[in-house]
């Protein structure tokens, strides 16, 4: 497991799962996860996809109704990762300089914001200015969330990027931080190998 660090998540019990593999192409759609931690129910990226059943129906499989989600993060505001936020009626919503719910909006910065003992998050601009990466400790492992990559491709240079020298700066600090990446518009992959 990576070293702590100021903004590491305090502990490591939360589960995580890819709920949607996201892909890029003639079509586009975001890698939605899921988090839980106790009571902490959050869905991450929850974008295009085919359908909102590509979202629900994974969420219902671990008998989770969409009314007990406690918590959306969206990455950044482009439409193909928030376009499912309000399937989640009871959920807060965090971006990267609030947190929404109902009819109320909390400013602060997302920097250090932990959502529960294990899941923080890191203001990781590059991509655009107001990405936010989720990190979440995991038996075992530290995962980040984030659209620092499309793929374990990268794509370098990312052709979308608002700051391509921010990017690299931001993906060296989060590998720095994360054993295993939950990118964008892909699958998940290994930055290390699993320590035993």
């Amino acid at each position: 497991m990576t070293p702590p660090t100021r903004f590491a998540p305090s502990e490591a019990n939360a589960q995580v799962e890819v709920l949607f593999r996201g892909y890029i192409g003639n079509r586009v759609a975001s890698t939605v996860s899921y988090v839980e931690e106790g009571r902490f129910r959050a869905v991450i990226d929850p974008g295009m996809v085919p359908s909102s059943g590509s979202i629900l129906a994974p969420l219902r499989r671990r008998g989770i109704r969409p009314e007990q989600v406690t918590d959306v993060v969206i990455s950044h505001h482009h439409p193909d990762h928030t376009l499912n936020c309000a399937l989640f009626p009871n959920a807060r919503v965090h971006d990267f300089w609030a947190t929404y719910r109902g009819d109320r909006w909390v400013s602060r910065p997302a920097e250090g914001l932990r959502l529960s003992p294990s899941v923080v998050l890191l203001e990781t601009p590059g991509h655009t200015p107001q990405d936010i990466t989720t990190l979440v400790g995991t038996p075992g492992e530290r995962v980040a969330l984030t659209h620092l990559w499309w793929n374990v491709r990268g794509p370098t240079p990312d052709p979308y990027a608002s700051d391509e020298r921010e990017l690299e700066r931001q993906r060296r600090r989060v590998a720095s931080l994360a054993d295993r990446i939950i990118p964008g518009h892909g699958a998940p992959f290994r930055l290390r190998p699993k320590r035993a």
